[in-house]
């Protein structure tokens, strides 16, 4: 399950930020995953509730924002929004797509006590 070097990173790269900023505690992580990230939502929530027990997220709530996967057609000139992992233009059919967003996973936002 790569959803735990995942959050490992992400507790990391927290830690950090919250060092940066002379935080003694990190109490929301407000993250943004897209639908093409190859991450499962469910268990990298999982795997944070594991991996925060030892630091400065020890108390912190994970939220999530599921990106929806977002199209530009090159046929037929339409960006559209999906939740789900197909790449044809659900209006043409065309596989002649570009992805615009819904590929990530992205630190957004963290509160932090100071």
């Amino acid at each position: 399950m790569h959803e735990y070097s995942i959050v490992m990173a992400l507790i990391e790269q927290c830690e950090a930020l919250a060092k940066q900023h002379n935080a003694i505690a990190i109490e929301r992580v407000n993250i943004k995953v897209g639908i093409l990230s190859g991450v499962e939502p469910s268990l990298l929530a999982q795997a944070f509730n594991s991996f925060k027990l030892d630091g400065i997220c020890t108390n912190a709530s994970l939220n999530m924002q599921i990106q929806p996967l977002v199209l530009q057609c090159n046929t037929c000139n339409k960006r559209t929004e999906q939740m789900h992992r197909v790449v044809l233009c659900p209006d043409c059919n065309s596989a002649d797509t570009l992805v615009v967003d819904g590929e990530d996973m992205m630190l957004m936002q963290l509160e932090m006590d100071t």
